[in-house]
């Protein structure tokens, strides 16, 4: 069918709407162009990278939440190279090395490769102005680094830690530097017996780790305020703290035991036996709880590894203990005391108090045994027994007017009784004499 338009078929209102109509498709396609080609790369590293990728975990795919790329930084600022290029001509122009196209570093030369940026203050003031800048010098004087220097590759630079592509801030908790991620980092190499069969050190410090306070404080309970490897061997200037500097890096969080145990005779002690502080007595990755068993001269005591029977430590070790434990002793009774009272709905809420008082002299008497002051120690427990004793005469208050109220309640009930069973008996008697009068009637009549 042919339609022929003519002005009877089309007037001109008609022919300025489907003109305007027209005009508005166009643009509509148009912009929809635009958005379309806004959607493809402008980078030809990223364009071609994601055309030939496959895994997640490539580059290109990888960099999109990559902490660098979220900051603005693309491949050319690490790689070189003009991603302007390469769309329509051969990819080889995006890479011209005489537009400074490097590639990727060998694994000697990354950490100064990341240092090109990392070790400039300037330029990393524009992300972060209290970014440290100085964690390529801190590296060359680590165990890593020195190694490196001498051609072993096989330690651990900045890309073994941080990631390639995809690195994340050290607080998200996908980044392998996360706190409660550290461990498992470290453990990479660490744990692997085989990788580390040429090292002397030790290949079970991770799983000895997992095991000790720190390790089930961090990884089991989320604390991350317990230390992983990091904030005792360091990050990028790791190194095993030598015997001199023990007692400083563990006194970064145990101040008062390190300030306490330099003032101690096991000072000059341990450093003229060359024995590390803090290790030789709590050990260092497969760390236990501290107990009083520790002390003393029981089975368990550390103190006898060193001292023997009848020697001046080994009283000192017994004194200490006999001191915390009459401390523990008076505590654990007042408690047993006044909890009874507490649950018999007594008012001992002051005694309680009190004890909790005493607890804290237990906590400092157990800290001070690290000064190895029997008249120090004693100071403190000798508080705390003071206030133990006063919580538990206050038990026993409580106890005999509990007991006091219980008696009165028997008597109060033994009355009770008696007066219900006088009503109950009048009563019966008042009944009696009802009904005998009622037959009399009966019987008048």
């Amino acid at each position: 069918m042919v339609i022929v338009i003519t002005r009877r078929t089309f007037s001109m209102p008609i022919l300025k709407h489907a003109l305007a109509f027209s005009l508005v498709l166009f643009f509509l396609q148009q912009t929809l162009f635009a958005q379309e080609e806004e959607k493809q790369p402008r980078d030809s590293c990223v364009w071609c990278h994601l055309e030939n990728e496959e895994e997640p975990d490539e580059p290109a795919h990888a960099m999109q939440e990559d902490i660098h790329a979220e900051n603005g930084l693309s491949c050319v600022d690490c790689h070189g190279g003009d991603a302007g290029l390469g769309f329509d001509e051969d990819e080889d122009a995006a890479m011209d090395p005489a537009k400074g196209y490097i590639g990727a570093p060998e694994k000697k030369d990354i950490p100064r490769f990341c240092a090109r940026c990392h070790s400039d203050p300037d330029y990393m003031r524009r992300f972060n102005p209290r970014v440290a800048t100085d964690q390529y010098d801190r590296y060359k004087t680590s165990v890593h680094g020195q190694l490196l220097i001498r051609g072993d590759e096989k330690v651990a630079t900045c890309t073994d830690c941080h990631g390639a592509h995809g690195v994340l801030s050290f607080k998200d908790p996908r980044s392998p530097v996360y706190a409660l991620n550290i461990p498992a980092t470290c453990g990479k190499c660490h744990a692997d017996r085989e990788y580390m069969a040429g090292y002397r050190v030790a290949k079970d410090v991770v799983e000895e780790y997992k095991k000790g306070v720190h390790g089930i404080t961090l990884l089991e309970k989320g604390d991350q305020a317990a230390p992983a490897c990091n904030d005792c061997h360091g990050n990028h200037g790791a190194v095993p703290p030598g015997i001199p500097a023990i007692g400083f890096v563990c006194g970064q969080c145990h101040l008062n035991n390190s300030e306490l145990f330099a003032e101690s005779p096991h000072k000059q002690a341990f450093a003229e036996e060359e024995l590390p502080e803090c290790e030789t007595c709590h050990d260092n990755h497969a760390i236990e709880h501290p107990t009083d068993a520790m002390l003393g001269t029981g089975e368990e005591s550390i103190c006898m590894d060193c001292h023997e029977e009848g020697s001046d430590g080994y009283r000192i070790a017994e004194v200490l203990y006999v001191k915390i434990d009459s401390l523990k002793l008076r505590l654990s009774a007042a408690d047993s005391l006044l909890q009874v009272a507490r649950k018999a709905g007594m008012e001992v809420s002051e005694p309680l108090y009190q004890l909790n008082e005493a607890n804290q002299f237990l906590i400092q008497g157990r800290t001070m045994i690290h000064s190895l002051s029997e008249g120090k120690v004693d100071s403190l427990t000798a508080r705390g027994i003071g206030l133990a004793i006063e919580a538990y005469e206050q038990g026993l208050q409580a106890i005999d007017e509990l007991q006091f109220r219980r008696k009165g309640l028997a008597v109060s009930l033994v009355f009770i009784l008696l007066l219900a069973l006088g009503l109950y008996l009048k009563i019966r008697e008042i009944d009696s004499r009802t009904v005998f009068r009622e037959e009399e009637v009966r019987v008048t009549e």
